[in-house]
């Protein structure tokens, strides 16, 4: 399943502009915790999060993931969104809870590392 079958079914908000959507997603990973991520997070994973700044790209850039969504109706910091399209991150929102865009994401078959 890609970025945009998933941002369609889910009906998940697109901050970027410029980056691809459909790049596959190869599972998922739920954390606020860059080093977590940084950890254990595997490339071309969905990376769920509730943080906003700058560094979450840096992140999904060094870990080569497929995109990130921000939860809970946030908004990507300005800072956060130029970095993103200068990097081709796609960076996506839902007003969804962590808990419940994981439960949403599983049953379409996004599975976690």
């Amino acid at each position: 399943m890609t970025l945009s079958d998933l941002a369609n079914r889910l009906e998940l908000r697109v901050h970027t502009t410029g980056a691809p959507l459909d790049r596959p997603v190869g599972g998922g990973y739920a954390s606020d915790l860059l080093s977590d991520v940084i950890g254990h997070a595997r490339k071309d994973e969905l990376w769920v999060t509730m943080q906003v700044h700058p560094n979450i790209v840096a992140v999904a850039v060094l870990k080569e993931l497929a995109g990130i969504v921000l939860v809970g109706g946030r908004l990507p910091a300005e800072e956060t969104l130029a970095k993103a399209e200068q990097e081709k991150i796609p960076i996506l929102g839902t007003p969804l809870g962590t808990f419940e865009l994981a439960g949403r994401l599983y049953a379409l078959g996004i599975k976690g590392s």
